[in-house]
């Protein structure tokens, strides 16, 4: 029989993974709720004509197509098959795909429910999310995001706010970060000073992968999108740009006075860099002019999160999107919000192995077992250990002690409970700590304060 196998880009996870993953989600959760942002969920499957269209050129096709159900290909022509169009066909037999991210399903919620929402709306989602890319280091086909947006409002205090929740988040996990935010609107400055301002997605997809192919490449990349070597020219200078935030926004203000949306966007970035003087926030601001975020749906300020001490990709991103209600029939909301990538932070701690020691135990004590009269003396005990919260088990056989000594060194268990008939006769518990090896008799109402030591 050949050996089971799971897809390319996804993963399966231990307790111990699950525990450390759950203690990502727990933190984000628990900042998510001090902003007042309120949990959703929507499904895993959504239509195509909800997701095609929304992520441009290269996201629709990273999008996970699912083949509808019974005879899918009934309906097609032979002549449609002759085309041999997959992505034609694939519109065809799929009515159905896998969620892309969590932004676009939002989207799609907040118009099938607007009557039941209160504006503004601030929502924090985590589940998971597909993508048809080419597994690598950092990079899955199956994932979770982390996302918190506020619709209805267009004041830049939102940007503010998510950023100190970026900046929150991080702190408590242990990460050093840089911050890079950018604006959409500075880049269509860019696009239409040089005469291009219809070229707008192909200069910021070109240019958000400058860190990762280098300029050379990027400006090849412009070419081919029908840039000319006068215009690329023009661009270098400002996605170069070096200096501190508000010696770049300076520079940029002379550089775009032509252009109203340039000034527009500068504008915004100066007001969101002068409201975060005013908040402690631990990590590194920077204006990046290369940071692009890929997706069309970003129309203001846009951000990404890069951890300082690993080498990995970004771990957190988002912005501003002033209409993307508007594909779904309600125009004129506009929203702000920011993902954040758990599978890629998980990467980062463990490779920092920053984790909490208290992620590492699923239960505090494991009592030993002798046998049935000691185990009567013992299940009262647990069930008021486990009353007050405190996770703790019953080795289920009696089994000989060196085996359930081993079996609470491999699961990490710190305390140990041992119960014979002296201390049934005493009404106590002896109490070993498994990392120092220090014993100690306690009264058997006693033992929640001796496992807290």
């Amino acid at each position: 029989m050949a050996q089971p196998s799971i897809p390319k880009g996804t993963r399966d996870f231990s307790p111990a993974e699950m525990m450390k993953r759950n203690y990502i989600f727990d933190t984000i959760r628990s900042v998510y709720k001090t902003y007042g942002f309120l949990p959703i969920e929507t499904p895993a499957m959504e239509t195509m004509q909800t997701l095609m269209g929304k992520y441009g050129e290269e996201g629709d096709r990273l999008i996970f197509k699912i083949l509808n159900s019974g005879d899918f290909k009934s309906g097609v022509e032979a002549s449609e098959f002759a085309e041999n169009s997959s992505l034609a066909l694939a519109n065809k037999f799929c009515e159905k795909a896998l969620r892309y991210d969590l932004t676009v399903p939002f989207a799609r919620f907040v118009v099938m429910h607007r009557n039941e929402l209160q504006l503004p709306f601030k929502r924090y989602q985590i589940q998971p999310v597909w993508r048809a890319d080419r597994p690598q280091k950092g990079r899955y086909r199956e994932f979770y995001q982390c996302d918190a947006d506020i619709v209805g409002s267009t004041s830049l205090l939102n940007e503010v706010e998510l950023v100190q929740i970026i900046d929150t988040v991080f702190s408590k996990f242990g990460i050093n970060i840089t911050i890079k935010l950018n604006s959409r609107k500075i880049l269509s400055g860019i696009a239409e000073i040089i005469g291009k301002p219809d070229k707008i997605v192909d200069i910021t997809v070109a240019i958000d992968k400058l860190e990762k192919i280098g300029i050379e490449n990027v400006n090849a990349e412009l070419a081919e999108k029908g840039l000319s070597e006068a215009e690329i020219q023009a661009i270098q200078p400002i996605i170069l740009l070096q200096g501190s935030n508000e010696e770049k926004l300076q520079s940029l203000r002379q550089t775009l006075a032509t252009s109203e949306i340039g000034q527009k966007g500068i504008d915004e970035m100066e007001y969101i860099f002068s409201m975060l003087k005013h908040v402690d926030v631990k990590a590194v601001l920077q204006l990046d002019l290369t940071l692009a975020r890929g997706l069309n749906y970003y129309t203001g300020a846009i951000l990404e999160v890069k951890a300082n001490d690993v080498e990995m990709g970004s771990i957190c991103g988002g912005g501003r999107y002033d209409n993307l209600t508007g594909i779904f029939g309600m125009p004129g909301l506009s929203g702000v919000g920011i993902s954040f990538g758990a599978d890629r932070i998980y990467d980062v701690l463990n490779q920092l192995d920053a984790y909490p020691k208290d992620t590492k135990e699923a239960t505090k004590l494991l009592f030993v077992n002798f046998g049935e009269t000691e185990v009567l003396y013992i299940l009262p005990i647990i069930a008021k250990l486990r009353a007050e919260g405190y996770a703790c088990e019953l080795y289920p056989d009696s089994a000989k002690m060196k085996k359930q000594m081993q079996y609470a060194n491999d699961r990490q268990i710190p305390f140990v409970a041992i119960v014979g008939g002296d201390e049934i006769a005493q009404n106590k518990v002896l109490i070993k700590n498994m990392a120092t090896g220090e014993q100690e008799l306690v009264d058997k109402d006693a033992v929640a304060g001796k496992i807290l030591c």
